[in-house]
Parts: C-alpha cells; structure tokens; sequence
C-alpha cells in the first residue's frame, strides 16, 4: 500500500480527534524536499528519546499534554501551544497525557 500525502493546495483536517484518539496512528501529512509535517499521535507515558533533527522543527500540541526536553531544559506542551528549535538541536519528547500534535521539519540546509 503507498503512502498517501496531502498535495499543493489540498486541505488537510488537523482538528482534535477528541474521543477517538486512543484509536488513532502517526501519520506524515505531507513531505517535499524542503519540508515535512508529520502527526504524531502518542499514548500516556511514551518517550520519544533524545534525538536531533538536520533542519530547524516546529512542534505544535493539538490535544493532550506532552513534555519537551531541549536546550538543558523540560518545558510542558498543552492544546494551542507551539515550540520552535534550531536545528541538530539534541531533543526528547515524553507523552503526560494522551496526546496528538505537529511537528514540522525544515530541510537542512
């Protein structure tokens, strides 16, 4: 089965699953040479370990609460909230509470 990415000018939803996100999974929207938008879906207490990007990230939490480690510090993620990190910045993620949110990734450059 092929991977399915939005197209250049086609809407993507990007709403809460609310109820329905315990049944939901990690899926790339989009992906070109200069950008990539993943969903991350996590469940409580997962870990993402620490790990560095080539390019500059943006992460934006759309339901639940996650923890981000960066820059020696642990700073909380809630629904509405976003972060932004330079790139091959070293960084972690760990999931409080059942949560989706977006990560951007920016090309390396």
């Amino acid at each position: 089965m092929a991977i399915t990415h939005a197209k250049p000018g086609e809407v993507v939803d990007v709403e809460p699953y609310g109820a329905s996100l315990a049944g939901k999974k990690t899926a790339t929207l989009f992906k070109t040479d200069h950008v990539e938008l993943i969903r991350l879906v996590m469940s409580s207490g997962k870990v993402i370990p620490e790990h560095q990007a080539p390019g500059e990230i943006i992460v934006q939490c759309l339901e639940g609460r996650i923890e981000f480690t960066a820059l020696g510090k642990t700073v909380e993620l809630g629904p509405g909230q976003l972060l932004y990190l330079e790139a091959k910045k070293p960084h972690a993620v760990r999931c409080i509470q059942e949560a989706s949110f977006l990560v951007t990734k920016l090309s390396g450059r």
